[in-house]
């Protein structure tokens, strides 16, 4: 049986005296996007990190597509975005682009790709001189680029306006359609239920909650329809079920 993209039991990270996660215990299945919600110190990025293989865990077990999350080979076949850094500032936006799809077999476009999130009239832009959300979207880019089975996005929507916003989840949504396993971390319900299809709720560390959006909103006890104007409320509600 194929090992899940993503398979973490009783991570334990801690900085000095600071427990950052306390043996929290996560699974995120191939070709599905999997959400990590929680407040700022829940342990979301720490979590996100160890799986990427830049920060090492204290204690428990990490695999990431079955392998060991430092290994070399793991490399080329995933895709990460970090919340900030990691570009030379005085970089040319399409120039580090297309450094970065050069370390790749089979890279997408990145001309095209840097149409695709809103960046095509900054292409000779050194990267200190984009915004927030144009530096947020060129770090998206690069972590797609590759073709990867498995993309980490860290708050891949802050300080991104509502367009770039729509186009960062249009992005997510085509990932997914082409079988691409996505963990995401998100301080945001509505990108969760958006975007996931099982949602990570964490805490201090700790898991609190998980499950399908459906299930955690309550959406999966809805009935929703539309109707014409003058619809006999009194009359749906007596042919209707209890509860």
């Amino acid at each position: 049986m194929e090992s899940p993209a993503v398979e973490i039991i009783g991570l334990v990270k801690r900085y000095g005296g600071i427990t950052a996660v306390d043996g929290l215990t996560l699974r995120a299945e191939r070709g599905a996007v999997t959400a990590v919600l929680g407040p700022n110190g829940a342990g979301k990025t720490s979590t996100v990190e160890i799986c990427e293989g830049f920060r090492r865990a204290d204690a428990g077990t990490v695999r990431v597509l079955g392998l060991t999350p430092t290994l070399s080979e793991l490399r080329p076949r995933v895709g990460v975005m970090l919340q900030s850094g990691g570009v030379p500032p005085a970089m040319r936006c399409a120039e580090w682009l297309r450094l970065v799809s050069r370390f790749y077999a089979r890279p997408l476009d990145a001309g095209a790709l840097l149409t695709r999130l809103g960046l095509a009239d900054h292409v000779r832009t050194p990267y200190r001189r984009l915004s927030g959300g144009q530096q947020q979207r060129l770090s998206l880019a690069a972590a797609v680029v590759g073709r990867p089975e498995l993309v980490f996005l860290d708050e891949p929507t802050a300080g991104l306006d509502p367009q770039a916003r729509h186009a960062c989840w249009e992005l997510v949504g085509e990932l997914r359609g082409a079988g691409v396993s996505v963990v995401l971390t998100t301080h945001h319900m509505d990108e969760a239920e958006r975007l996931a299809d099982q949602v990570v709720i964490i805490d201090k560390g700790r898991v609190v909650a998980e499950g399908s959006p459906a299930s955690l909103t309550g959406a999966e006890r809805q009935l929703r329809f539309r109707a014409r104007p003058g619809l006999a409320l009194e009359e749906l509600l007596n042919a209707l079920p209890t509860g």
